[in-house]
Formats: structure tokens, sequence, C-alpha cells
């Protein structure tokens, strides 16, 4: 499953913000991979930190033959040692186990998660052992679809930023100044300015180099 987005925002950003236009005509739409539910998107978001991509990768595959499904119920049955066999480290095998215990027993509602307001979700998450307002944050864009999350505290898009708008520094200031003019659609801005920080664009730099 990709983010959804259409015409609808894309000529939106188009009517507020001239540059990114020009960067969004030239990259074309975007395909970017979600992950749809919200305890699968967690475990795999815990498994991932601090790790290349392709050891995140690997351990989740293994992970993944391990239980079958990552649900909180297969999870919850799984002892530590299972996971720790499986390249996950101790302590992010804790974080696991703890988000699963707090789901079966009802502590945290998956359902009235997904239902609450931006702010509430990240929240909410964040409270979570081993779960930081950046990886809220992107679960609530590439898990729960929400369509204005655009956040100061991703690298990838601070230098997207620096790029499209040629500043050196974008500062917490500035930031505000953009999210405010790209609100509601800061997902997909952000789905750009990643894009753009990868070198989307050839012959684009980074002002702070």
């Amino acid at each position: 499953m990709n983010f959804k987005y259409g015409k609808k925002e894309i000529d939106y950003l188009k009517s507020r913000d001239r540059r990114l236009g020009e960067v969004i005509d030239q990259i074309g739409h975007i395909r970017w991979t979600v992950e749809p539910d919200l305890f699968s998107a967690v475990v795999q978001n815990i498994v991932a930190q601090q790790i290349s991509g392709k050891a995140a990768e690997s351990i989740l595959a293994r992970v993944g033959e391990l239980l079958g499904e990552i649900t909180p119920t297969s999870v919850a049955k799984t002892d530590i040692q299972a996971f720790r066999n499986c390249g996950v480290s101790q302590r992010k095998a804790e974080y696991i186990k703890d988000f699963a215990a707090k789901v079966v027993s009802g502590e945290f509602d998956l359902a009235a998660v997904a239902k609450m307001p931006d702010e509430e979700v990240i929240a909410a998450l964040s409270s979570l052992r081993g779960i930081g307002v950046w990886t809220a944050e992107m679960l609530l864009l590439f898990t729960l679809q929400r369509p204005d999350v655009l956040s100061y505290g991703d690298l990838g898009i601070l230098r997207g930023m620096r790029m499209v708008y040629r500043h050196r520094k974008i500062t917490k200031t500035l930031f505000d100044k953009y999210r405010r003019r790209l609100s509601p659609c800061g997902s997909v801005a952000s789905l750009y300015f990643w894009k753009v920080s990868g070198g989307a664009i050839p012959g684009l730099t980074d002002p702070d180099r």
C-alpha cells in the first residue's frame, strides 16, 4: 500500500508555494510504501531503530518467520530469548513485549489511538517504551496516513527544505513559517522534501555543505 494523495493536494501545494511547486513538477507523483497496521508498524519501528536498513530488513524477516504474523497475541506468547535469537537486542525485545502486554491488557487501545487528533496520537505513542516523538510522527504519517505531518525532528526534511528554499539553516521559526504555509498538506510536502534530500533533482545542492 502506498501513501494516498492526488491532484487536490498537489494543486494546493503548488498554489501556496512556487518553489515547492517547481519541485513537484520535476519529480512527479511519489509512491511511498505505508504499513497500515499500527501494532506491526510500532514493532517494526522499534526493531529498526539505530541499525542499518539492511540489518533491520534481515532481522524483521526472521521475526516474521518466528511469529507468522506480527500481532499483540503472537508477540505476547513469544519469549524474549526467541526475539534475541532473531537478532533483536535485549532492550528492544523488552520494549516489544511491554507494548504487546499493554495492548493485550487493554491499557493501550490501538483503535482509540487511531481516532485521536494528531497531537494526542503523538503523545500516546511516545509514551510507549522505545518510541520517541519523531517515531510517533512517522507512525502518524506512514501508518495512520494523516495529511498534515511535517517533522522538525527529521534531518531529511530539514535538508530538503534547505535545498528547496536555499537556506543554510532551517531554524524553528523558519520551519514554522513553512509549515503554516503548507498546512494542511504537510505530509505530501514531506514526501517531496525527502525525495529532494535524497538527490531526486540533479544539481540541486545543500547550502549547508
